[in-house]
C-alpha cells in the first residue's frame, strides 16, 4: 500500500499515519508493505514523526518518503493540477506483486481515509487472485462471493467451488467464501 499524505505537521495525515502504524500487524498478515509519501523533505518527515508516534500512541515502522523534487509525485499524478503545488493529493495506491496498481482512491484534504476498507479491498483483491471469485457490494471476510459469468465449464465450476453455488441468475451466482 502507497500512500500519500497533503503535508507534514497537518492534523488529518497525523492520525492517518498514526493508524497506518496502529494497523502495521493487519497489513503484514496480508503481506503488504506500507510506503507512505509527499513533497516534503525526508528531514520534516524524520522531525514529524516524533509528532505522529507521541500523539498517535504508535511506532511508525514504515518508510516515509520525502519526494521535494516531486518526482515521484508527478509520475503518480499526485499533484493535483487545480491546487498547490507544495501539497501532494490524499491517495491510496494499492499495487501489486507484480508491480501492477490495482486500486486509487482519492479522499479530499478534510477527509481522513477508511483503514478497514483499504484492508477490505485488499483482502477482496487477495481472495479474487487465489480462487477466482469476486466480492459483491459491502462484503465482509467471510461472507458469500460471486462465481465469475465467464466461468461456465461445469467441471470446473465442480472444482473451484466445492461447496457449491446458487443461481440468482445466470450471471449472477453465489458461493461461500472458498477459504472459510
Amino acid at each position: 500500500m502507497f500512500f500519500s499524505h497533503p503535508k507534514d505537521f497537518t492534523p488529518v495525515c497525523t492520525t492517518e499515519l498514526g493508524e497506518a502504524a496502529k494497523r502495521s500487524g493487519d497489513f503484514k498478515k496480508r503481506g503488504v508493505k506500507v510506503l507512505a509519501l509527499s513533497v516534503d523533505s525526508s528531514e520534516s518527515h524524520g522531525k514529524w514523526k516524533s509528532d505522529i508516534e507521541e500523539t498517535q500512541s504508535c511506532t511508525v515502522d514504515y518508510p516515509i518518503v520525502g519526494d521535494s523534487d516531486k518526482k515521484v509525485a508527478n509520475l503518480y499524478g499526485m499533484i493535483h493540477p487545480k491546487a498547490l503545488d507544495s501539497m501532494t493529493v490524499r491517495t491510496v495506491f494499492v499495487i501489486d506483486p507484480n508491480k501492477k496498481i490495482r486500486l486509487t482512491m482519492t479522499y479530499p484534504a478534510s477527509t481522513g481515509r477508511n483503514f478497514d476498507e483499504i484492508l477490505r479491498v485488499i483482502d477482496a483483491l487477495q481472495l479474487a487472485d487465489k480462487y477466482k471469485v469476486a466480492t459483491p457490494v459491502n462484503w465482509k471476510d467471510g461472507q458469500d462471493v460471486i462465481i465469475p459469468p465467464a466461468i461456465q465449464d461445469p467441471e470446473v465450476l465442480k472444482r473451484d467451488y466445492p461447496k457449491g453455488f446458487k443461481v440468482i441468475k445466470p450471471y449472477l451466482r453465489t458461493t461461500p467464501q472458498p477459504n472459510k
